[in-house]
């Protein structure tokens, strides 16, 4: 028994047991107690990104994220709203821009691009070095860096499971929900995820599931999509009529170490509205 009184232990055991509050230490290497607490791990072959993502594609995809002036936000859209559209638009940039958005609720003056690559690190790298020899937008740059207070950025990988976002008209209204992970528990999230995006898909509502790569790790990024502010209230509460939703939400929440939810306004330049 472990309540008070003797223990006949082999020798060499290390054992570190605490009752009212008292630490009795009993010397050892490796012994069986150890063992119970010691999760046990079995080896991969594959990185998290192989095994949570597309394979047949190589799409990477960069959020921004840009604090703005308050003074400034309309001169911001604006300027914006002619340039990142050309660059959409013309194929010798092999990006798309998927959505640009103004946070509505959440960080107040902030602005949000998502853009996406295909081809993978090699499009994003052959962009970069075309930009450069671009007037145009080393202007936008000089002109955008009046403008913003602060700026960061992540690049991301899609979940298999998700949708690929798409233009959709609108008017819509975007949540995205950013969802910081304890580290080693991305399998996990990606295992449980791939059964929940199911209950998430009867209004359409699921517009792509990202994982972070560069910048914060163990960052997800889920995008949805609402009509309005009660079309979300009524679709997530839908969401729990549904069996196996509650499962879902019991096991991942505590993967989680941080979370947060922005409530976003497309601009006119967004391929999604």
């Amino acid at each position: 028994m472990l309540l008070g009184g003797l223990y006949m232990l082999s020798p060499g055991i290390n054992l570190i047991l605490t009752f009212n509050k008292t630490s009795y230490f009993i010397n050892g290497k490796d012994s069986w107690f150890k063992s119970l607490f010691v999760r046990k791990v079995d080896p991969r072959k594959d990185a998290h990104a192989t095994l949570l993502t597309k394979n047949e594609e190589s799409n990477l995809y960069k959020i921004q994220f840009h604090n703005v002036k308050p003074e400034c936000l309309d001169a911001y859209n604006k300027l914006c709203e002619e340039v990142l559209p050309s660059i959409h638009a013309d194929k010798y940039y092999p990006c798309e821009l998927v959505g640009t958005w103004n946070t509505w609720y959440g960080d107040q003056d902030q602005a949000v691009h998502l853009w996406r690559y295909r081809g993978g690190y090699p499009a994003l790298t052959e962009v970069m070095n075309k930009l450069k020899q671009n007037p145009e937008f080393t202007a936008y740059r000089k002109e955008r860096g009046k403008m913003l207070m602060s700026r960061r950025n992540q690049l991301l990988l899609e979940f298999s499971f998700w949708n690929e976002p798409v233009p959709r008209e609108g008017p819509n209204i975007y949540e995205l929900r950013s969802y910081q992970l304890r580290p080693g528990t991305m399998i996990e999230w990606g295992n449980y995820w791939a059964r929940a995006i199911g209950y998430r898909q009867h209004n359409s509502e699921a517009v792509g599931g990202f994982f972070s790569q560069i910048g914060n790790l163990y960052m997800v990024h889920h995008l949805w999509a609402y009509k309005d502010l009660q079309s979300r209230e009524d679709t997530r509460n839908g969401a729990w009529q549904q069996e196996g939703w509650d499962e879902v939400v019991y096991y991942t929440v505590p993967l989680i170490q941080h979370m947060d939810s922005r409530i976003m306004i497309p601009t006119k330049a967004s391929p999604l509205q």
